[in-house]
């Protein structure tokens, strides 16, 4: 054994013999000669062969890929597809070689020039159930399987040699035609040349060289693939898979898709080399797993299909007879967060907002969005934070994130330089992975502006444009925003008027409702309150798979959302869109006659965007029925919807208009009767009404017209009325 690990004493089988036993030699035939059947005799009902014409027209196309269902595999020799899966690395090198031999058939005669037949790919895609990242283990090494996940990077194509030929230094003695693994496997060139010429001396260790001319190559790519955010149990991070694809796969995904990746999960050289004495010394029995691509599915919609895909006929005749009750708007409402005690209007709005308007494409190739954005804008302990959580739950596709633990990288997309290659790489944030789904972003009045603002494309837009590093793309973000914000005072002070809302029109105008939530004080509401949260916590140990009468279970939910989201598209129709324009021309005159009346611009400005939001509610509304138009009653309930959150919060704190009054002058002058009375009186103090009276009165005001205003105020609860031997009032 002495001298074994001598640098001169050295062998190496690399270009080990290619004989093969007879009898594996056969098997490979036989299994080349099944695959080779299965192409040409394949067919369906009809009798269309499918992959064979599918392979003639698309080698006449130069395309030259076959995509194979491996259902079809399946049904066609069970025990071929079986061999198919266990041993993909061994078996799809020969269902590629077969399919070159029935193109070399399908294709004759061919043009003069074109007599060699080029090499065909084969992708694969199955209806098997899909693997998380998590569940893989040793037992599926080697073996084919499904992940699903989004690809949060991609590197740039590069060149990997699938022959090589190698060239000695020496003596110059050329071996060609080495064939090279595929994946991310390289090739050890043999560190001794075996070539003896009489008269010459050996060949020193290492001689060998690449030639790059005479190596042939395929394009190949790498990603990174990263579990989808539901996928991830909490307080976990998420788990990535690299992974490989070549040929004709590269390009076909961009960061931010959702995918499903077929795929054999191999295994590379890891570990780090250090040196010792005068050689290398690795470790060997590290392995590094990736995923090497033979098939991918794109959700190229981002509406959640895939949720959609997996509800059985039984469960859609049920979401159907689901859709087809009459009180299905009532019943939504009721079931987002029914533990949480009223706020049935923002329930109402959130329902909308979970299922959608319809995303339109017009015929100049710009698009409508869909997707409903919500703020709740308001009081703390309102449960704001609450219906995020919930409406997280319950979405198909959902980001959860809080406002000062988000920068705008974290919300967009981030240009980061790759530690292998040195190039700089893209990956998307929290609106790239909910594409299709639902963005909960929590303190929303804690983040910075400049983050505020690189959130506005993709609210409104619903892309992300990238240009930095010298990296230029842009990304989808199709989903709804759900905010929760405070006002600038911690507290809702109605005194301060639109200064509670300390945000920009830029941003205010991108959401489709505004609901400003007060904590009013009111003895029989508080008692009621209190009473249901002491049932919460009472009844919080029995399951909480029962539900309410008239509410549905969050499975449910998940799947009707999904499926609605998937199956519906509906449009408005001729007599609500002419009604609608109407009620949109009343609304630009009245905020233009509340500006010109108190001099303050509105803080949310009614636009067009507004208008669109108003249609997209009204489809939503039309599609919770799944009917293919939204007809007058929807649009009444969207412009109530639009009412109540954003007109009342764009005039939040003034006198937009009172009770009783019907001409403009009187509502002018009770305004500013109002407006003088929050200037004068501190918030708490206690004032008589008779001083009240005398006061104004001694200013030329008429008392019937300032008993008027109290009354108006005190049914609003911005004073409190007590009974004794004075009339006070206190100013809340």
């Amino acid at each position: 054994m002495a001298g074994f690990d001598d640098a001169g004493v050295f062998f190496s089988d690399n270009f080990g013999s290619e004989e093969q036993h007879d009898e594996q030699h056969i098997n490979r035939q036989q299994v080349k000669k099944r695959f080779k059947d299965f192409i040409r005799q394949f067919h369906e009902g009809n009798f269309s062969y499918k992959y064979r014409d599918e392979l003639k027209r698309h080698y006449n196309l130069s395309q030259f890929l076959l995509n194979i269902a491996l259902d079809d595999v399946i049904s066609f020799d069970e025990a071929l597809a079986d061999k198919l899966i266990k041993q993909p690395t061994e078996h799809l090198p020969l269902f590629e070689d077969a399919a070159k031999e029935v193109a070399d058939e399908v294709t004759r005669p061919r043009p003069e020039g074109e007599e060699d037949v080029e090499d065909i790919q084969i992708t694969l895609t199955s209806n098997a159930n899909p693997y998380c990242i998590r569940d893989l283990k040793s037992d599926q090494m080697s073996r084919l399987v499904k992940i699903p996940g989004i690809i949060i990077a991609a590197s740039n194509v590069k060149a990997k040699a699938t022959k090589l030929t190698m060239q000695c230094r020496s003596c110059g003695n050329s071996v060609n035609n080495v064939s090279v693994k595929p994946g991310l496997e390289g090739y050890a060139l043999p560190r001794k040349c075996n070539t003896e010429q009489a008269g010459r001396p050996k060949c020193p260790i290492d001689p060998f060289f690449i030639v790059p001319d005479k190596c042939r190559c395929v394009d190949f790519q790498v990603l990174k693939l990263q579990e989808a955010p539901e996928d991830v149990p909490n307080g976990e991070m998420p788990r990535h898979m690299q992974v490989y694809c070549d040929r004709y796969l590269c390009d076909q995904v961009v960061p931010g898709n959702r995918v499903m990746v077929m795929g054999i999960y191999s295994i590379k050289k890891g570990g780090k080399s250090t040196k010792g004495g005068n050689r290398e010394k690795v470790n060997v029995g590290i392995r590094q797993p990736y995923f090497r691509m033979v098939g991918v599915t794109v959700d190229t919609e981002g509406t959640g299909r895939s949720s959609s895909n997996l509800i059985n006929p039984a469960e859609e005749e049920d979401l159907r007879r689901l859709a087809g009750q009459p009180n299905i708007y009532e019943t939504l409402a009721k079931s987002i967060a029914p533990s949480i005690y009223g706020s049935i209007d923002i329930k109402k709005a959130i329902a909308c907002l979970l299922i959608g308007g319809s995303r339109k494409r017009l015929p100049d190739g710009l698009t409508r969005r869909g997707d409903i954005n919500l703020l709740m804008l308001g009081d703390p302990g309102t449960a704001k934070s609450q219906l995020l959580k919930f409406v997280e739950r319950c979405s198909p596709i959902a980001v959860y994130t809080s406002g000062k633990g988000s920068s705008a990288a974290g919300l967009t997309a981030s240009v980061l330089r790759d530690p292998a290659s040195k190039n700089f790489i893209m990956e998307g944030g929290a609106m790239v992975l909910a594409d299709g789904g639902v963005v909960c972003i929590d303190e929303f009045d804690k983040m910075r502006e400049d983050d505020r603002v690189a959130i506005h494309e993709a609210m409104e837009q619903q892309t992300i444009s990238i240009a930095k590093a010298g990296i230029t793309t842009t990304l989808n973000s199709r989903c709804s925003v759900l905010a929760a914000a405070n006002s600038v005072f911690g507290r809702w002070d109605d005194t301060k008027g639109e200064e509670n809302i300390d945000f920009m029109p830029t941003i205010l105008s991108r959401f489709d409702m505004i609901f400003v939530v007060k904590d009013e004080h009111d003895e029989k509401r508080d008692v009621t309150l209190a009473k249901h949260v002491m049932n919460v916590h009472l009844n919080s140990l029995q399951t909480t798979d029962e539900t309410s009468e008239g509410e549905v279970d969050l499975n449910t939910l998940k799947k009707f959302i999904a499926y609605t989201r998937a199956k519906c598209g509906p449009r408005l129709s001729s007599t609500a869109a002419e009604k609608l324009k109407n009620r949109y021309v009343l609304m630009r005159n009245s905020a233009g006659e509340y500006e010109r009346e108190t001099g303050k611009k509105v803080s949310i400005p009614i636009t067009v965007r507004q208008l669109e939001a108003i249609i997209r509610i009204s489809e939503s509304l039309a599609k919770m029925k799944l009917a293919p138009f939204a007809t007058e009653v929807d649009v009444d309930e969207a412009l109530r919807l639009f009412q109540v959150s954003t007109l009342d919060a764009a005039t939040s704190g003034n006198l937009a208009g009172a009770e009783g009054f019907t001409t403009e002058e009187d509502q002018e002058f009770l305004s500013r009767i109002e407006k003088q009375i929050k200037r004068r009186f501190v918030i708490g103090s206690q004032v008589s009404e008779h001083a009240i009276i005398q006061d104004f009165v001694r200013q030329k005001y008429q008392e019937r017209a300032i008993q008027k205003v109290l009354q108006l105020m005190l049914r609003r609860g911005e004073v409190q009325h007590r009974m004794q031997r004075k009339m006070l009032y206190r100013v809340k």
